[in-house]
């Protein structure tokens, strides 16, 4: 890795973080909404109940002057009261600032004189208070009732811890149940992950899907795909090997026969006979090499199995192989044609031209002399085609979808091949989207085999 080191990070802790973030942004959010609006509404009622006292006041004291008149200041003490100085002071004056009514608390502190009528704020002592300044309809008495904010502080500090303790509860709840929640979603995960660990290469069944959730189905489900198609490719490529090998033993045991003969080899002519076995032998060894080459070249699995198509036209193609495919049959004893029409399709002229020299080759080897052979291209109901028909055997119908597997020859065909010919062709037709037609041949007789392009 040159030193370089893959970064990876926990999704259980991500979402643990992100929902227990979520949670106590929202009950913070939430929490100081309410805080706000509590102590709005908490100042709001204080307010109420101080302009309410307020009022009382003035009109008692406003009835005992009419009553007894008044020349002195009268104190009035807070029984009860530990710390008078923690709770409501008023005083009430005449016009002429004179002080007629006070609590004792309010004897030693100057309430200001110049305050605005209704609801202000003053400081005492370096402690904020909430002032009330209310005159009679006469405008001979004025009363001013303060109250220390220590109350309103207390009542809003109680509420604020009721709100953080309940906080924290509701906090310590949401993280258990995210937890569990995160911890029994990934434990379902696990278990998936454990049963996908424990399949060998011998033993890809497809992972159960009961008891995983929803979401989780799609991977599931492309994992079970991937274990089919290694499965496929597995068996392939085991049959493969097998029949190649099976293959490959016959022209390799010819070949040490013929060795070995050649070896005792009693005159010249002896010797010669059993050099043209060889060399028999060895060309039928490279052919179905060649064949298993060019095969896997073309298996799905191959990187390299992938098809650049251009458009092109069939009749060139065959107008360049006619005079070897000629030459081809003059050995045989057959008749050849080559029969072209303008085809155009989208093609791979390399991979186009396996096709042809198998399906050619086939028609030449297994068409008994004196016979024919004929190849042709053009166009029918729309879609270019190409054929190769001849005055075989022919195959049975029964056959037609067996002789394109591989290493399949038909029963009772004593000349030598590997039997991947027509494998061969079908994967090129797959590869550029065709299909394959098998029908009878020239002359009512053999085999006719047409590629019918899109």
């Amino acid at each position: 890795m040159n030193g370089l080191r893959l970064r990876s990070w926990s999704l259980r802790r991500t979402l643990l973080a992100v929902l227990l973030g979520l949670t106590l942004v929202l009950w913070v959010g939430s929490a100081a909404i309410v805080y706000v609006e509590a102590r709005r509404e908490s100042q709001e009622l204080f307010d109420q109940s101080l302009t309410e006292t307020g009022h009382l006041l003035l009109s008692l004291v406003e009835k005992d002057v009419r009553e007894h008149g008044l020349t002195g200041p009268i104190d009035l003490p807070l029984r009860g009261q530990p710390n008078p100085h923690h709770y409501l002071l008023f005083k009430v004056r005449d016009a002429q600032q004179r002080v007629l009514y006070r609590n004792d608390a309010a004897s030693d502190i100057a309430l200001s004189r110049s305050a605005p009528d209704g609801l202000s704020w003053t400081t005492i002592a370096g402690q904020r208070w909430r002032l009330f300044s209310l005159w009679d309809r006469q405008r001979s008495l004025q009363l001013l009732v303060a109250e220390p904010t220590s109350h309103r502080d207390d009542i809003s500090r109680g509420f604020f811890y009721r709100i953080a303790l309940f906080g924290l509860l509701l906090v310590a709840l949401a993280t258990i149940a995210i937890w569990w929640s995160i911890h029994r979603v990934f434990r379902v995960l696990q278990v998936s992950a454990d049963e996908v660990s424990a399949r060998t290469p011998h033993e890809l069944a497809d992972v159960n899907l009961s008891g995983a959730p929803a979401e989780l189905h799609p991977l599931l489900l492309e994992i079970n795909r991937l274990f089919g198609r290694v499965r496929h490719s597995r068996d392939n490529e085991q049959r493969f090997t097998a029949d190649a090998a099976h293959e490959l033993r016959t022209p390799l045991a010819a070949i040490k026969t013929n060795l070995q003969v050649l070896q005792r080899a009693r005159s010249a002519q002896e010797r010669e006979e059993f050099i043209a076995a060889l060399g028999a032998s060895v060309e039928r060894a490279t052919r179905l090499v060649n064949q298993l080459l060019a095969l896997a070249r073309l298996d799905p699995q191959a990187q390299e199995a992938v098809l650049a198509l251009a458009p092109g036209d069939l009749a060139p193609l065959l107008a360049r192989q006619e005079a070897q495919w000629q030459a081809l049959a003059v050995p045989y004893g057959l008749a050849l044609t080559v029969s072209m029409v303008p085809a155009p399709c989208a093609l791979d002229a390399d991979s186009l031209q396996i096709l042809l020299r198998n399906l050619v080759d086939n028609a030449l080897r297994y068409t008994p002399a004196p016979g024919a052979v004929a190849v042709s291209c053009g166009v029918e109901e729309g879609c270019s085609y190409l054929r190769v028909a001849d005055t075989g055997p022919g195959i049975a119908p029964e056959m037609h979808e067996r002789v394109f597997e591989r290493f399949v020859r038909l029963g009772g065909a004593q000349l030598p091949g590997s039997g991947l010919g027509l494998s061969i062709v079908r994967r090129i037709a797959e590869r550029h989207g065709a299909h394959i037609v098998l029908g009878a041949g020239l002359q009512g007789r053999g085999l006719a085999l047409t590629v019918i392009f899109p």
